[in-house]
């Protein structure tokens, strides 16, 4: 039998191998330095971050596609949408230019590089998650675009060498005309123009903004954000292409796979995870069982539901009591308080049967009792919409998981119209989000029209920021911001970081 072992080198050419060459001993671009605020994310990283840092900062870009996404659901206009995500973008991904002369410039770039190359390899898998991506990609870069300084701007075009041809005097003189119309240009003013091929700038050639001959685009320098967006898009989905070819090689890295699963999930699914502060509601008295039937007034529907089928059934049954447990919970609900709340709603069984039954499984969620999730008396977390989207469908007889998801049409119109929504356009446009499955963006549209008057209210006074009014991603910040609204001018006049400011 003859044995091939092809894991040894020939020894002919053993005597050529330097050790001091090794492959990847030394990445050639372990530090970059990042000149420009703008970036076409060409050359990957390649320097060390830890775990934490890979999650966190794909997480905070995810964030701000997801709010950029939700401004394109609600038809918010490039001045509505730019506005809005200021404060967006601010707090997850903040950018400044050179001339702010910040000592963060270089760790901000570099968190915008990775976060990017992280969710790159996160939305690749299918074509479905690829276009998403590119086209929120595109619409942040176009944003930053605007948004830049006009010298970087140009230095940042410059740099990237691209494929333009100058249109020379004797062309502007020979179709002056032509390209005074296209331009829109004043009489007698003179303007620089480029050619192109007209498949680069589509939008130009649709909105009839440029001159096309022979199969060239005559682009008006005014015009050159089109070119640039339109090179972004293409050289993105070239590179997403190429890293959706590369993506089984990541399947033994055990630290990573979870992660961008977890990434990828999310992008339909926006997460967010309970923080302390949701439970801590300047103005609002220590809630009881007793108060509970008041507070359900600004409930999202998912809890609602749950309410109000308690007290329907004067039961719920364990996946359905878990989530409003955890939710109560959130709420700032104390455990003994818990416990009465449940057994008052349970008022058909006995003391025994309560105590039998029922009574360990929510001292269990306040981590009263119970193993190693419960050992530091934490217990668990309230669901978040990402938990609850994600989560198997409930069965009969159960009340749990998101309405959006799993009511068909007539029921969940009938459960709205109950919350007050009598709007015929907002039920019209419930019924479309939920026909493609952007149930959170479903449930924002309900609390906006619920919540118009103070909404407008806070905008028009500048009390509340366009970050405290972002896309609602967990039951319990529905909650406080529905109550904070309904309570405004008694105390409360804002929201930061989840405490009220004064």
């Amino acid at each position: 039998m003859i044995r091939h072992d092809y894991s040894r080198v020939d020894p002919k050419r053993r005597a050529n191998v330097n050790y001091k060459k090794r492959q990847f001993a030394k990445a050639e671009y372990a530090q970059q330095n990042y000149d420009h605020r703008l970036n076409f994310y060409i050359l990957p990283p390649t320097a060390e971050i830890t775990l934490e840092e890979f999650e966190t900062w794909a997480i905070n870009r995810l964030k701000v596609l997801s709010e950029l996404e939700a401004c394109s659901f609600r038809n918010r206009s490039p001045e509505e949408t730019a506005e809005y995500m200021t404060s967006i973008l601010n707090k997850h991904l903040p950018l400044r230019s050179n001339s702010s002369r910040s000592q963060q410039l270089q760790e901000e770039r570099k968190k915008d590089h990775y976060s990017h190359f992280i969710l790159r390899l996160a939305f690749s898998a299918t074509e479905e998650l690829r276009k998403r991506f590119s086209r929120l990609e595109t619409a942040l870069f176009k944003l930053r675009y605007k948004d830049d300084d006009i010298r970087e701007r140009r230095e940042f075009v410059n740099s990237l060498n691209l494929d333009w041809e100058e249109v020379d005097e004797t062309e502007k003189k020979m179709f002056r005309e032509q390209l005074n119309a296209a331009g829109g240009g004043k009489k007698g003013e003179e303007m620089e123009w480029c050619k192109v091929d007209w498949e680069r700038v589509p939008d130009l050639v649709e909105q009839r903004r440029v001159f096309v001959r022979k199969g060239k685009a005559y682009v008006p320098q005014r015009e050159q954000m089109s070119l640039v967006v339109a090179e972004f898009t293409r050289r993105l989905d070239e590179a997403l292409e190429l890293t959706s070819r590369a993506l089984p090689r990541l399947d033994e890295d055990d630290r990573l796979s979870p992660i961008l699963t977890h990434l990828s999930t999310s992008f339909s699914t926006p997460d967010s995870g309970f923080s302390t502060t949701d439970s801590q509601i300047t103005g609002l008295d220590t809630i009881t069982a007793h108060s509970i039937d008041t507070l359900s007034s600004h409930f999202p529907a998912c809890m609602s539901n749950l309410h109000s089928t308690l007290r329907r059934d004067s039961h719920l049954k364990h996946y359905g009591r878990l989530q409003y447990t955890l939710f109560l919970k959130g709420l700032g609900l104390s455990l003994e308080e818990c416990i009465l709340f449940w057994r008052k709603s349970f008022k058909l069984l006995t003391d025994d049967k309560f105590a039998k039954e029922y009574k360990y499984n929510i001292r269990h969620a306040y981590g009263d009792v119970g193993g190693d999730a419960n050992r530091r008396g934490r217990g668990y977390t309230p669901y978040s919409c990402a938990k609850l989207l994600t989560e198997p469908l409930p069965g009969p007889g159960q009340a749990h998981g998101c309405p959006y998801r799993v009511f068909n049409v007539e029921n969940l119109t009938g459960m709205l119209q109950r919350m007050g929504v009598g709007d015929k356009e907002v039920l019209r446009g419930v019924k479309e989000d939920v026909g493609k499955q952007r149930y959170h963006v479903a449930c924002n549209r309900v609390f906006e029209w619920s919540h118009k008057r103070e909404i407008e209210k806070v905008r028009k006074e500048g009390s509340w920021s366009a970050a405290d009014l972002d896309t609602i991603v967990h039951p319990n910040t529905y909650f406080k911001r529905s109550w904070l609204l309904k309570h405004l001018g008694e105390g409360n006049v804002g929201v930061d970081g989840g405490r009220m400011e004064e």
